[in-house]
Protein backbone atom coordinates (compact mmCIF):
# COMPACT_ATOMS: atom_id res chain seq x y z
CA UNK A 1 0.00 0.00 0.00
CA UNK A 2 1.33 3.42 -0.93
CA UNK A 3 2.05 6.02 1.73
CA UNK A 4 0.94 9.63 1.78
CA UNK A 5 3.41 12.51 2.08
CA UNK A 6 2.60 14.53 5.23
CA UNK A 7 2.22 18.24 4.46
CA UNK A 8 2.49 20.46 7.52
CA UNK A 9 2.37 24.02 6.16
CA UNK A 10 0.37 25.97 3.57
CA UNK A 11 3.59 26.55 1.60
CA UNK A 12 4.09 22.77 1.34
CA UNK A 13 0.47 22.28 0.27
CA UNK A 14 0.80 25.01 -2.36
CA UNK A 15 4.01 23.50 -3.75
CA UNK A 16 2.42 20.02 -3.77
CA UNK A 17 -0.69 21.22 -5.64
CA UNK A 18 1.30 23.20 -8.19
CA UNK A 19 3.60 20.28 -8.95
CA UNK A 20 3.03 19.13 -12.53
CA UNK A 21 0.98 15.99 -13.01
CA UNK A 22 -1.65 14.29 -10.90
CA UNK A 23 -1.66 15.22 -7.21
CA UNK A 24 -4.10 13.96 -4.59
CA UNK A 25 -4.71 15.50 -1.16
CA UNK A 26 -6.44 13.80 1.76
CA UNK A 27 -7.43 16.28 4.44
CA UNK A 28 -8.60 15.13 7.85
CA UNK A 29 -8.59 15.98 11.55
CA UNK A 30 -7.13 14.08 14.49
CA UNK A 31 -10.44 13.20 16.19
CA UNK A 32 -12.48 12.48 13.04
CA UNK A 33 -13.71 8.87 13.08
CA UNK A 34 -14.98 9.09 9.49
CA UNK A 35 -11.54 10.32 8.38
CA UNK A 36 -9.76 7.41 10.05
CA UNK A 37 -12.23 4.84 8.70
CA UNK A 38 -12.02 6.17 5.13
CA UNK A 39 -8.23 6.53 4.84
CA UNK A 40 -7.41 2.78 4.46
CA UNK A 41 -10.04 2.49 1.73
CA UNK A 42 -8.59 5.49 -0.10
CA UNK A 43 -5.07 4.05 0.21
CA UNK A 44 -6.29 0.83 -1.38
CA UNK A 45 -7.92 2.74 -4.25
CA UNK A 46 -4.78 4.78 -4.83
CA UNK A 47 -2.86 1.57 -5.41
CA UNK A 48 -4.64 1.42 -8.79
CA UNK A 49 -3.21 4.80 -9.83
CA UNK A 50 0.57 4.69 -9.38
CA UNK A 51 1.25 8.00 -11.15
CA UNK A 52 -0.82 10.07 -8.71
CA UNK A 53 1.28 11.74 -6.02
CA UNK A 54 -0.30 11.41 -2.57
CA UNK A 55 -0.40 14.10 0.09
CA UNK A 56 -1.97 14.17 3.56
CA UNK A 57 -2.92 17.24 5.60
CA UNK A 58 -4.09 17.20 9.21
CA UNK A 59 -6.30 20.29 9.45
CA UNK A 60 -5.59 20.49 13.19
CA UNK A 61 -1.91 21.09 12.38
CA UNK A 62 -2.46 23.33 9.33
CA UNK A 63 -5.34 25.51 10.49
CA UNK A 64 -5.20 27.82 7.46
CA UNK A 65 -5.99 24.93 5.12
CA UNK A 66 -9.75 25.49 5.50
CA UNK A 67 -9.55 29.02 4.12
CA UNK A 68 -6.89 28.19 1.55
CA UNK A 69 -8.93 25.40 -0.08
CA UNK A 70 -12.48 26.42 0.99
CA UNK A 71 -12.96 23.37 3.17
CA UNK A 72 -15.98 23.24 5.47
CA UNK A 73 -15.85 19.64 6.72
CA UNK A 74 -13.52 16.65 6.81
CA UNK A 75 -12.48 14.35 5.33
CA UNK A 76 -11.90 16.06 2.01
CA UNK A 77 -10.44 14.25 -1.00
CA UNK A 78 -9.01 16.48 -3.73
CA UNK A 79 -7.43 15.56 -7.06
CA UNK A 80 -5.42 18.20 -8.89
CA UNK A 81 -4.26 17.96 -12.50
CA UNK A 82 -1.39 20.30 -13.36
CA UNK A 83 -2.39 22.55 -10.44
CA UNK A 84 -6.13 22.66 -11.18
CA UNK A 85 -8.76 20.98 -9.03
CA UNK A 86 -10.61 18.23 -10.92
CA UNK A 87 -12.25 16.09 -8.22
CA UNK A 88 -13.56 17.07 -4.78
CA UNK A 89 -15.33 14.72 -2.39
CA UNK A 90 -16.13 15.47 1.23
CA UNK A 91 -17.47 13.90 4.43
CA UNK A 92 -19.26 10.68 3.45
CA UNK A 93 -17.56 9.38 0.32
CA UNK A 94 -18.81 6.42 -1.69
CA UNK A 95 -15.68 4.60 -2.79
CA UNK A 96 -16.95 3.14 -6.09
CA UNK A 97 -18.14 6.43 -7.66
CA UNK A 98 -15.00 8.15 -6.35
CA UNK A 99 -12.80 5.45 -7.93
CA UNK A 100 -14.58 5.84 -11.28
CA UNK A 101 -14.06 9.63 -11.24
CA UNK A 102 -10.36 9.07 -10.58
CA UNK A 103 -10.14 6.43 -13.31
CA UNK A 104 -11.65 8.75 -15.94
CA UNK A 105 -9.26 11.59 -15.11
CA UNK A 106 -6.30 9.25 -14.80
CA UNK A 107 -6.88 7.46 -18.10
CA UNK A 108 -7.39 10.74 -19.98
CA UNK A 109 -4.25 12.20 -18.46
CA UNK A 110 -2.02 9.16 -18.99
CA UNK A 111 -3.14 8.52 -22.61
Amino acid sequence: MREFQALTAISQVEAFINNQGLNFLYISRTNCSVCHALLPQVKEVMGQFPQILLGYVNADDVEDIAGYLSIFTVPVLLLFVDGKEYVREARFVSIEPFTEKLRKVYENYID
